[in-house]
């Protein structure tokens, strides 16, 4: 499944939304610079989870490691990489942002990648292959998304056996399947390696992202009764 657009209008201008997706491409344009030597920024700025737990255990600079966290989610693997991630957060992070506040997003969107990160790096500790990518962030906004919007429709090309129909879907539909395969292309690559896709970090991200907004969005409630 591939989203195209949903049906869910802001009332507010996503800056912060726009101000991440700018931010990445240009930080893959930066990347581009480096032309044959890209391994050495990724070798400072790529999120290592042997590295941070290694750190973590007094074996090296806690800072420094930590800071690769932050840094991975502003890297890319190619071009296809970035457009496939800043095209999901161009559909679904602009709803999330007009309900949580320009600060509010900024703040849920880093610690979503903090804790895509976090399980990650628990279910690939003695991996030594560099993780790049806002996948595991956008993934939290698409598990906010799924609590605040679920029956949005959201127009999806869907492949039917050899042939390409675009459908109207629920968000919780469109989402849900998106989880469900992530989850399962997690346990299957258990005991892989740790190469190819950080897919705990996805599947990490979004359950981050129901759980949070699950618990603010009750309060926010309440306070808008109470004024």
């Amino acid at each position: 499944m591939l989203p195209l657009r949903d049906d869910n209008p802001v009332r507010s201008t996503p800056w912060v939304m726009r101000t991440v997706i700018l931010a990445n491409t240009l930080a893959f344009v930066y990347e581009l610079s480096y032309g044959a030597r890209l391994r050495h920024l990724f070798d400072a700025g790529a999120l290592v989870p042997v590295r941070v737990v290694h750190a973590l255990g007094g074996g090296a600079p806690l800072a420094p490691a930590l800071a690769t966290i932050l840094s991975s989610m502003f890297l890319h693997a190619g071009w296809l990489h970035l457009i496939g991630n800043m095209w999901y957060l161009w559909i679904f992070g602009d709803n999330v942002e007009d309900h949580f506040g320009h600060a509010g997003f900024a703040l849920f969107y880093l610690a979503g990648g903090v804790a895509s990160a976090t399980l990650h790096i628990a279910f690939n500790a003695a991996s030594s292959v560099p993780t790049v990518g806002a996948s595991g962030a956008i993934a939290a906004v698409l598990g906010a998304y799924a609590v605040l919007f679920p029956g949005r429709r959201v127009v999806t090309l869907v492949p039917i056996f050899f042939f390409l129909q675009i459908m109207s879907l629920p968000a919780l539909v469109v989402l849900g399947f998106w989880f469900v395969f992530q989850f399962f292309s997690g346990a299957l690559s258990l005991g892989a390696g740790g190469g190819g896709v950080a897919w705990w970090a996805h599947v990490g991200g979004f359950v981050f992202g129901i759980a949070v907004t699950a618990l603010v969005r009750p309060r926010r409630s309440r306070a808008w009764v109470s004024d």
